[in-house]
């Protein structure tokens, strides 16, 4: 079933009016008909709708099932993302969505191989973002994760400060156990930080720095992954964890 994402003032009595880019793709490229079904996201909800008609550049989408599915993670993770090559940045934004990020960070990291001026920046953080969209319209996300612009370290702390928890994975000499123990600290509703370093790693400071700020270290086993493998796997540990345990009402 498709999806769509419809700012809230495009649903008046019981319907919605999709214009725009989605009119043309429901219509023109999806050939859709009247009365075939599907879903329109709006203010982090989803609806299930059906097409009553075609006007003046507009599918009227009549809603047929409030809050139809909820698809939100009990706790809402952040990912602070050393950043990589571009192509990976790519990889690691689309599977962060799908496995139910709530945000996704690019920070300029020590060992980043990628330095970026302000206007590839903003170029980025655009590209970035359809990125999210089209991988939250695909796993039928209730709304679409930001990727915030690229932060430095420093300021990249002073945000996960903000945040329940705060996890890292690197060096532990305990294993798993430093993992499952942290886990078993995150209680829905909760907001977790996730904090990934690039290629090349931490550099022991920024290690220092997030252990002052009380962050957990913890394993992902006893492999060593790249920075996009150790992304998809950090956050599929707080998903699966999440669902689990936590169960997934809406917070």
């Amino acid at each position: 079933m498709y999806n769509f994402f419809v700012d809230s003032e495009n649903k008046q009595s019981g319907c919605y009016f999709i214009s725009g880019p989605d009119y043309n793709h429901i219509k023109n490229v999806l050939r859709m008909r009247i009365g075939e079904s599907f879903l329109v996201s709006s203010n982090g909800k989803s609806d299930l709708c059906e097409i009553e008609a075609f006007s003046e550049e507009k599918v009227i989408a009549k809603i047929i099932e409030e809050n139809y599915k909820n698809t939100n993670l009990p706790i809402k993770i952040h990912l602070f993302q050393g950043l990589p090559k571009s192509e990976k940045m790519e990889l690691i934004i689309q599977k962060a969505v799908e496995l139910g990020a709530e945000e996704i960070i690019p920070v300029e990291m020590s060992r980043s191989v990628v330095k970026l001026d302000d206007k590839k920046k903003k170029s980025k953080t655009a590209r970035w973002q359809a990125i999210s969209e089209s991988a939250a319209k695909q796993s039928k996300r209730n709304s679409v994760p930001v990727v915030s612009d690229v932060i430095s370290f420093k300021e990249a702390l002073k945000k996960a400060a903000e945040l329940d928890i705060l996890l890292v994975p690197y060096e532990n000499k305990n294993g798993m156990e430093a993992t499952r123990e942290a886990l078993s600290e995150i209680k829905s509703g909760m907001s977790v930080g996730i904090l990934i370093g690039p290629e090349g790693g931490f550099d022991e400071a920024e290690i220092e720095a997030a252990l002052n700020i009380g962050c957990k270290v913890i394993s992902l086993g006893s492999r060593i992954l790249r920075t996009e493998t150790a992304a998809i796997a950090a956050i599929s540990m707080c998903m699966l964890y999440s669902e689990m345990y936590l169960g997934g009402e809406e917070i």
